[in-house]
C-alpha cells in the first residue's frame, strides 16, 4: 500500500477517517481471494445462496441509523435520502433472494424440428464480477450489484469512489459479520488507478457507474480483455409538462426531481419543457416550493437539502449560471453557494431558458432546474431527443393514453409519467440508458440472469440408430432424401397461400 486516502465531510471539512490507496498487487491479490471463495460458493444450491445472503436484511436493518449517520456525514445528504439508501439494499435483497430460485431456473427450449433432441439453458456462475461506483449513492448502487453478483453464485469486489470509501467498508464489516464468507465480498479502495487495475485482475464481468468520459475508458478496457461490462453513465432527463399536465403535481415533481441530493443524481430533472399555455404557473408553483425548502446540517436537522458531495460541482453549477445568464436566462431563484462551512449551493431555478445555453444541453449534476417554454408537444420530443443521453425521462399529463403516446416517442431507458425518480427503487424493473448513458442494466431478473453463463444443454428424447443419415458417410441418397424432406417442409405452396386466403 503506498498512501491513504484521507475523507472529509462535505457538511464541514470534519475529518471522517482514511482508506488505503491499493495498488495493483493489492488489488490482484483481493481478487484471488475473492476467486478462492467463488468457487465453494458457486457450488451451493441457488436455494442456499439466498438463504445465507437474505442475512443481509436483518443486518443491515439491526444497523440502519449507523449506516444512515455514515452516510450523511460522508455524502452530505439528507437523512431521509440516506434511509432510502438503505431501505433500497434491504428491499433488493428481499425481492432477489425470495426470486432467485425461479428466476435462475433452468429454461427449457422447444426446438422446433430435430424433435429427438431436448435443449434447456442453465444459469453458471461467471466466477469474479468487478464493481466500480460512484460518490453520489455510495451505498444502494453498489450494493445492489453485490446482492445479484452473490445470489447468483459470484464473488464480487467494489472499488467505490475516492470521495466516498467508508460506507462500503462499513457494508463490509456488516455483511461479514452476518455469516457470508469474508473474502467473498471484498472491497479495494482508492482513485482512478485501483479502478484500472480491478479490470486488469482477471475479473469475469465489470460494472461500471460514472461519468462519459471514465465509461468509455471502461468500456475499451473491458473490450481488449473480453470481459462483458455494464456502463452507466448519466444523464440529462426531460420532464416534458402537457398543456393538460396537473400545475401542483408537475411542480412538486419538478421540485423533487431537480434537488433531491442536491441535484446529484444520474436521473435527476435536469431540463423542463414546458407548454406555453402552462408555463407561467408552472413556473410560478416551482419557484414557490423551491423556496420553501429547508437547506442546512442534515446531521442535526431534518432538511430537504444537504451539502454538495464533489466541491468541484458548485463550480459546474456556477459555471452553467454564467452561460444561461449571458444568453438571456433569469434566475427564479436561488442562484450562488451558500456561505459559511462546507460546499452548499442554492437550489436554483432558471427561466427563460433556451437550447444556445449549456444548462439545457450538458449534464448539471447539482442543483439547478432550467424551464423552457416549447409550443407543442411535437416540440417538447423534438428537444428532448437532441441530446446525446438518454438515461429517463418524464411525462406530465391528465391523459394517460396522451401520456403513452408521448414516452413510447421519448429516447431514454426509462420513461416515468406522472412521477420522478421512483423507478430506480424497483428491483424487478431494469435500470440503463441508451446513446452515452451506456448500455447494458442494473436491476430486474433478466440482470440477475446476467450475472451468470447461460449454458446451453442438449442430449436425445430418443436413441437414433448407429447409422444416423446425418453423420458419416454421405451418399447421393441422403442428399436427395433430405433435400426432399426439406422442400416439402419450407417450400412456400400456392395452393396453401390460395388456401390461406379463403380462409
Amino acid at each position: 500500500m503506498n498512501d491513504h486516502l484521507l475523507v472529509r465531510s462535505p457538511i464541514d471539512g470534519t475529518r471522517l477517517g482514511e482508506a488505503p490507496q491499493m495498488n495493483d498487487g493489492d488489488v490482484r491479490a483481493a481478487v484471488e481471494r475473492a476467486r478462492r471463495a467463488q468457487r465453494p460458493w458457486g457450488e451451493l444450491s441457488v436455494a442456499a445462496r439466498a438463504e445465507r445472503v437474505a442475512r443481509v436484511i436483518d443486518a443491515f436493518l439491526e444497523h440502519d441509523e449507523e449506516l444512515v449517520d455514515l452516510l450523511v456525514s460522508e455524502t452530505g445528504k439528507p437523512k431521509n435520502e440516506a434511509l432510502s439508501e438503505v431501505l433500497f439494499v434491504v428491499d433488493a435483497c428481499h425481492y432477489f433472494t425470495r426470486h432467485a430460485a425461479r428466476i435462475l431456473a433452468d429454461q427449457s427450449i422447444e426446438l422446433h424440428h430435430m424433435k429427438w433432441l431436448r435443449s434447456y439453458v442453465t444459469h453458471v456462475p461467471m466466477g469474479v464480477i468487478g464493481v466500480i461506483s460512484p460518490w453520489n449513492v455510495p451505498l444502494a448502487i453498489p450494493m445492489g450489484s453485490v446482492i445479484e453478483a452473490l445470489v447468483a453464485g459470484n464473488a464480487v469486489v467494489v472499488k467505490p469512489s475516492e470521495l466516498t470509501p467508508l460506507i462500503l467498508l462499513k457494508a463490509k464489516e456488516i455483511l461479514d459479520a452476518a455469516g457470508l464468507p469474508p473474502d467473498l465480498f471484498q472491497v479495494v479502495t482508492g482513485d482512478a488507478r485501483t479502478g484500472a487495475a480491478l479490470i486488469d485482475a482477471g475479473v469475469q464481468k465489470v460494472i461500471f457507474t460514472g461519468g462519459v468520459s471514465g465509461g468509455r475508458r471502461v468500456g475499451a478496457a473491458c473490450a481488449e480483455r473480453l470481459i462483458p461490462c455494464v456502463l452507466e453513465l448519466g444523464g440529462k432527463a426531460p420532464l416534458i409538462a402537457c398543456s393538460d399536465c396537473d400545475i401542483e403535481r408537475t411542480a412538486r415533481a419538478i421540485v423533487a426531481g431537480g434537488f433531491s441530493n442536491s441535484g446529484q443524481l444520474c436521473i435527476s430533472v435536469e431540463r423542463v419543457l414546458a407548454h406555453e399555455s402552462v408555463y407561467p404557473a408552472l413556473v410560478d408553483r416551482v419557484v414557490t416550493l423551491t423556496r420553501e425548502l429547508r437547506q442546512g446540517d442534515p446531521r442535526s436537522n431534518y432538511v430537504d437539502m444537504g451539502a454538495i458531495t464533489f466541491a468541484k460541482q458548485t463550480e459546474i453549477a456556477e459555471a452553467h449560471i454564467r452561460n444561461a445568464l449571458a444568453h438571456g436566462a433569469t434566475v427564479a431563484t436561488g442562484g450562488k453557494r451558500v456561505a459559511g462551512p462546507g460546499t452548499f449551493f442554492e437550489p436554483t431555478i432558471l427561466t427563460e431558458c433556451t437550447l444556445d445555453m449549456s444548462v439545457m444541453r450538458e449534464e448539471i449534476f447539482g442543483p439547478i432546474v432550467p424551464i423552457m417554454k416549447v409550443r407543442d408537444e411535437d416540440e417538447a420530443l423534438r428537444i428532448a431527443n437532441d441530446s446525446h443521453l438518454g438515461l429517463n425521462a418524464y411525462v406530465f399529463s391528465r391523459d394517460m393514453t396522451r401520456a403513452r403516446a408521448i414516452a413510447a416517442r421519448v429516447e431514454a431507458g426509462t420513461v416515468m409519467i406522472n412521477e420522478v425518480l421512483f423507478a430506480y427503487g424497483a428491483p424487478e424493473a431494469p435500470f440503463g440508458g441508451i446513446k452515452d448513458s451506456g448500455y447494458g442494466r442494473v436491476h430486474s431478473d433478466d440482470s440477475l440472469r446476467a450475472m451468470c453463463h447461460a449454458r446451453h444443454i442438449n442430449h436425445p428424447r430418443i436413441q437414433l440408430p448407429e447409422r444416423n443419415p446425418l453423420m458419416f458417410p454421405y451418399s447421393a441418397a441422403t442428399y436427395h432424401g433430405f433435400r426432399t424432406v426439406f422442400r416439402a417442409a419450407f417450400k412456400r405452396h400456392r395452393w396453401l397461400g390460395r388456401l390461406a386466403d379463403l380462409l
